[in-house]
């Protein structure tokens, strides 16, 4: 279902496997740890978990440069974290307390950090898209060297604004990577059965665009071509195409029972191409960690995952006043 090459040795070094390894077994926990506060009733509307797909984010994260922005969709919890949004603030907002990076009023779609150049969550299909462009285009009139990640699934990938998008900017070369994380359903269509072309990154080429797919469960493949593709955009270049073929392993989102696929279908991809595990496998095998070293690592992420969801727990929801703020500018003075 998913694209592979050959295999090659890779070119990094013990301790950025290491980080690659914690940094998604960290999202992969927390994921796992908001299901079950979902499953509880304490994180209430839209939750779309990203188990599966750790490697897109900890990948292009691993590319970036501080500065760099990223803008995505509703899937956007693996994102906050893997630009290192704290996971406290993350799993406040999910509960919509006081203590999240909305205050409490955006929960699981709509987290903004500022410091950490992070700008949503969107909950509007494709609507990110031509914001993203926008990031990029105040990155190229300030002439600062930054580069903006703009993420959308395969389904935001028929929408129109997206092509509206694709031309202006190419039309001024902006520097966007456009990053379609295509977990093959979209919200629960296959892509074969929504999709002329099997293959979505070519949709630049009437633009003049560049693209090219990567296998998206494997950080490796994902650096490497984030590398490329930032690259690309920072020399000026222009916009850059990465169509990343992952999968989620849960349903669109946590009231989706996934009857569109079967339960074999999910367990070989888990068992065969789990994004962590081949992490671990390459610890392993190069002696670069024990078992009990990973073991450690685990015990340590959960810890941070259960201490986020306390704090969650403990945090006060909004005063009711809060209604009110962060929705519009002051009046302006009238003239008598």
């Amino acid at each position: 279902m998913v694209a592979r090459k050959a295999a090659k040795k890779p070119n990094v070094s013990a301790d950025e496997l290491k980080t690659y390894y914690r940094e998604m077994l960290l999202i992969r926990r927390f994921e796992e740890k908001a299901g079950q506060l979902y499953g509880m009733g304490l994180i209430g509307g839209f939750c779309h978990l990203y188990i599966g797909q750790e490697a897109v984010v900890v990948g292009l994260e691993a590319a970036a440069d501080e500065g760099d922005k990223r803008i995505t969709s509703y899937r956007d919890h693996g994102h906050m974290l893997a630009c290192g949004m704290d996971p406290k603030g993350v799993m406040a907002e999910l509960t919509g307390r006081e203590g999240g990076y909305s205050k409490g009023k955006g929960g699981s779609m709509h987290m903004f950090s500022k410091e950490k150049h992070f700008y949503g969550g969107h909950g509007i299909v494709a609507a990110q898209v031509p914001l993203g462009a926008g990031l990029a285009f105040a990155d190229k009139y300030q002439g600062n060297g930054r580069v903006t990640f703009t993420y959308f699934g395969d389904g935001a990938a028929n929408q129109g604004q997206v092509y509206e998008t694709f031309n202006m900017a190419a039309l001024w070369n902006l520097p966007v990577v456009f990053v379609i994380e295509n977990n093959q359903y979209a919200m629960g269509t296959a892509q074969k059965r929504s999709t002329s072309s099997p293959d979505i990154h070519t949709r630049g080429e009437a633009f003049g665009i560049p693209g090219e797919a990567v296998d998206g469960m494997n950080v490796l493949a994902v650096k490497e071509a984030g590398d490329k593709a930032v690259a690309h955009c920072r020399s000026g270049k222009g916009p850059y195409i990465l169509e990343i073929k992952t999968y989620r392993y849960r349903g669109h989102s946590m009231s989706d029972p996934a009857k569109y696929r079967t339960r074999e279908e999910v367990q070989k991809m888990r068992e065969e191409r789990d994004p962590i595990e081949q992490v671990r496998g390459l610890l392993l095998t190069g002696n670069h960690a024990s078992e009990e070293d990973l073991k450690a690592i685990d015990k340590e992420i959960k810890q941070v995952v259960n201490a986020a969801a306390e704090f969650a727990k403990d945090s006060p929801e909004p005063a009711l006043d809060e209604l009110w703020t962060d929705i519009c500018a002051e009046t302006a003075p009238q003239n008598a």
